[in-house]
């Protein structure tokens, strides 16, 4: 874990698929705050490391509106796409310690497995993979292509890792058999694309970062990344999950589902309703006196452990 003692350093690390919307606005706002009523520094990180899902120039468009809703970072931004060498080096790590390994089942493969051993999923859940070249079903000539044999992955063995158990600031006690709910997950895709598990880890624990504040929609995501950690031998931070602002169909606002971008043009009106979600009051006059109030209250919030 992070020590006691250490200077609060947050951040806020948007993907650049598209501009900031009502959600990650919540989040952004949240972070911030917490940063600021810690009296901590707040970076920014463009997490780009999927490049394709990536829109040229919408980095620009996200820092941008962050500017006019007046949430200044207090380093120049990261971006995830210009630290592949950092990710490269971990997994190279990994990989001697025999703790990660080449796969190139297909989604097809995995499912045909599962059935196999008798486990149905949800449709559109994630799968669980069950380790099947976990024992070398996959030779590392393979792995680096030769002979024209298909592509693969790399993944972090989960075997013997205990369930593990962590407290969120927000939600409180969270535990999570990772194995047995997630498997062995992907570190660097196929097509060459570290995953945002290995990239998120590392990142945080290069940037110093204490606290995480992010949506609640990622909270399963902890576990992985903490057990990630503890491989790497990296400092877990403490971790605030958000409220989702969910969409017309009730799930979390995304792209997929109509989210719009935030209206920078009326920013204490943006700020406004993300404040609400967060069970902030509202507020008038001007944007500073505004932040400089919510900060106030969150330190206060009954909702957190601060």
């Amino acid at each position: 874990m992070i020590s006691v003692g250490a200077r609060y350093r947050g951040r806020f690390a948007p993907s650049p698929t598209g501009p900031l919307h009502a959600g990650s606005l919540v989040a952004a706002l949240a972070s911030w705050l917490d940063a600021r009523a810690h009296a901590g520094q707040w970076l920014v990180r463009l997490e780009d490391v999927d490049t394709a899902r990536c829109v040229a120039g919408m980095d620009r468009i996200i820092l941008q509106q962050l500017s006019e809703c007046g949430l200044h970072a207090d380093a120049a931004p990261v971006w995830q796409s210009q630290r592949s060498g950092l990710y490269q080096q971990a997994l190279e790590q990994l990989v001697a310690r025999s703790l990660a390994y080449p796969c190139n089942c297909s989604r097809k493969d995995i499912e045909a497995a599962l059935a196999r051993l008798g486990q149905d999923h949800p449709r559109h859940a994630e799968l669980v993979y069950p380790g099947s070249c976990r024992n070398g079903l996959t030779n590392r000539s393979d792995a680096t292509g030769a002979g024209g044999q298909r592509a693969v992955a790399w993944r972090l063995r989960t075997d013997a890792s205990p369930t593990l158990h962590w407290m969120d600031r927000r939600l409180g006690a969270q535990q999570q058999d990772v194995e047995a709910e997630v498997g062995d997950f992907v570190l660097k895709r196929a097509d060459g694309c570290f995953s945002y598990q290995l990239a998120v880890v590392l990142d945080d624990a290069a940037q110093g970062i204490t606290d995480v504040v992010r949506g609640e929609d990622l909270v399963d995501n902890t576990a992985r990344q903490i057990l990630l950690q503890q491989r790497l031998g990296l400092p877990t931070p403490r971790y605030l999950h958000t409220p989702l602002v969910l969409g017309a169909n009730r799930e979390k606002l995304s792209k997929q589902n109509g989210a719009q971008p935030v209206d920078t043009s009326d920013p204490l009106s943006a700020l406004n309703r993300a404040a609400d979600v967060l069970g902030l009051p509202e507020k008038t006059g001007t944007l500073s006196a505004a932040l400089h109030d919510w900060v106030r209250a969150w330190k206060t919030s009954p909702a957190i452990s601060f």
